[in-house]
């Protein structure tokens, strides 16, 4: 279960991560809940300071796909690290000050997002330097306990500390989160890295992963599916903020409550996922985002405020393991020197969409109900996941079939069965009924 924590290296990034996340997971708290302070409650305008902190993704992830292909990635880490202090500690004293504006905020989250777009895919391809391909599926689901940890504790603390301090001094909580990244990058081992060997300067290297991408149908309909489902189905950041404050009527704390009950499902997915002994396969993958659609219109749909707490914990544990299975899938399944831009294009697909989904999203939290985001996002989803699974099924020319059992007592099953048997199993059918 903890077999990268073997390699020295990634102890350092892992416990510098937990620091950092922890303080991360403060600051997004503390901006949503900032945001709907300076707006009186307006779902909208945390619709929009999400597409501006993700929307450079559109145009950086993939360039910052090509610089983590062609430098080194820990120098990367340590500018963009930085850089995303420097963020926090302008917000904070903005805040402290009493001198914060919403333009304030949206600016520093388009900041923010421009840094974090490069800093993104640099990150994801520098797992496997660390720990090499042995255990890159134990560290990816390492990654995510430790995201997910800082998940369950970051939203708690910020609930907490935002009544009793303000949301400034999160902040500047926040920047000095930073320093246990920073330390760990500098502590590191150069030697032990496991660097893959840098792609050459070149023309039209962007365009060459997506040509890559677009070539393999596996990838094709990975892509596809994060795209529909980060864009529309995992709005928590909105909805749960809206909820809390305009269904519910509860403070900070509440919403605060909402995020850590997500978070205790996804570390609980990250475990399942770091105990797992083999590489998930595409099916995992999709099944988890056809089960993520169907629980999130359950959430959507609870009447109370400690079912919908109740029912984010396996919707969390879902998210999981649907994010966790892709990254592992165009890890181990692509070419080293093509790693960084696949997972650049991978955090376009994954990020990209918020600048359409989030303020489509607000608005409609706004103009129909809070709970809307949530039952729209998980129909999304669920559909997104059937038109994959329905396109792979006939590109590999699959059938699914009802088998009947042949003795009583039991029940019917579906089976996946090659089209040209399926075809020729049903002209002999017809046959013999004619006969």
């Amino acid at each position: 279960m903890f077999a990268a924590l073997r390699n020295r290296n990634y102890r350092l990034w892992a416990s510098g991560q937990i620091v950092s996340l922890v303080g991360t997971w403060m600051q997004r708290i503390a901006q949503d809940w900032l945001v709907l302070t300076l707006s009186d409650g307006n779902a909208l305008a945390v619709g929009i300071v999400m597409a501006l902190q993700f929307g450079p993704t559109l145009f950086l992830s993939v360039w910052g796909g090509v610089l983590a292909d062609r430098y080194d990635k820990r120098r990367i880490l340590m500018f963009t690290q930085g850089a995303s202090a420097v963020c926090a500690l302008v917000l904070g004293v903005l805040d402290v000050g009493g001198m914060v504006a919403l333009w304030h905020v949206f600016l520093i989250a388009f900041l923010l997002g421009c840094v974090s777009a490069v800093d993104a895919p640099v990150r994801q391809s520098f797992t496997i330097e660390m720990v090499g391909k042995k255990d890159l599926s134990n560290a990816i689901a390492l990654n995510s306990m430790t995201f997910n940890t800082a998940r369950i504790v970051g939203p708690a603390i910020s609930g907490v500390l935002i009544n009793i301090i303000g949301t400034g001094w999160v902040f500047l909580l926040n920047v000095v989160t930073f320093g246990g990244v920073l330390l760990a990058l500098n502590l590191m081992d150069k030697k032990a890295l496991i660097p893959s060997e840098p792609a050459p300067r070149a023309k039209g290297q962007v365009r060459d992963g997506f040509r890559y991408v677009w070539g393999r149908k596996d990838l094709r309909v990975i892509m596809f599916s994060v795209f529909m489902i980060a864009t529309f189905g995992l709005n928590f950041s909105i909805s749960l903020a809206v909820l809390a404050r305009n269904t519910f009527g509860l403070g900070a704390d509440g919403y605060g409550l909402l995020s850590t009950t997500l978070a205790v499902g996804t570390l609980g997915g990250a475990v399942y996922a770091a105990r797992r002994k083999k590489p998930p396969r595409l099916r995992t993958f999709l099944g988890a985002a056809l089960a993520f659609g169907v629980l999130e219109i359950a959430v959507g749909l609870m009447p109370s405020y400690a079912l919908v707490a109740l029912m984010l914990i396996p919707t969390g544990a879902l998210t999981l393991t649907f994010t966790t299975s892709a990254m592992n899938i165009l890890q181990l399944s692509v070419p080293s020197e093509m790693r960084g831009r696949v997972m650049g294009i991978y955090m376009l697909s994954f990020l990209g969409g918020t600048p359409l989904g989030s303020p489509l999203l607000g608005w409609l939290a706004d103009s129909v109900d809070p709970r809307a985001p949530l039952v729209l996002g998980g129909v999304i989803s669920l559909g997104s996941a059937v038109v994959a699974g329905v396109y792979l099924l006939r590109s590999e020319g699959m059938r699914l079939r009802l088998k009947m059992p042949e003795g009583g007592g039991r029940l019917p099953v579906f089976e996946l069965r090659p089209a040209l048997v399926c075809d020729a199993t049903e002209q002999a059918v017809a046959v013999s009924r004619e006969s």
